[in-house]
């Protein structure tokens, strides 16, 4: 199951982008029957906050998002025009702000970064369960 977003931008667009991933989230559950943990949904929703954050305040124009969910994990793919690779910064205390890719770095299973012809695309992978056991860490392709 997939689906995609073009985010403008606007007021409201980064709250618009949780409110896709929540009800992407619940379409998963009710039409495929996967069960997606009140951590995962609080984890998405987050990540889809940080990424689409960033994108809005680091590249010019559009935002795509698109979001992924297979019977382990769901992907948040943020899509901007900024070919400028993020790297999460030495943990710092004392650092006010720029701790977004810290927070998503450690909530995630994975972290994949990718530049594009245009921009980059930075994919997210959020396991659905919240037992240790049960994740599922196959690589993101």
């Amino acid at each position: 199951m997939r689906a995609g977003y073009a985010l403008d931008g606007e007021d409201g667009c980064i709250a618009d982008a949780r409110r896709h991933a929540i009800a992407f989230l619940d379409r998963a559950c009710t039409d495929h029957h996967l069960p997606v943990s009140d951590r995962a949904r609080d984890f998405t929703q987050l990540v889809v906050s940080e990424l689409v954050t960033n994108a809005l305040k680091y590249a010019p124009g559009p935002v795509l998002m698109e979001l992924r969910i297979g019977a382990h994990a769901v992907d948040v793919v943020v899509w901007d025009s900024d070919p400028a690779v993020p790297a999460a910064r030495a943990t710092d205390p004392a650092r006010i702000g720029q701790h977004g890719l810290e927070i998503v770095k450690a909530v995630t299973e994975d972290l994949l970064i990718e530049r594009e012809p245009v921009g980059k695309r930075i994919t997210a992978r959020i396991a659905l369960s919240d037992i240790p056991g049960q994740r599922h860490r196959p690589a993101l392709s």
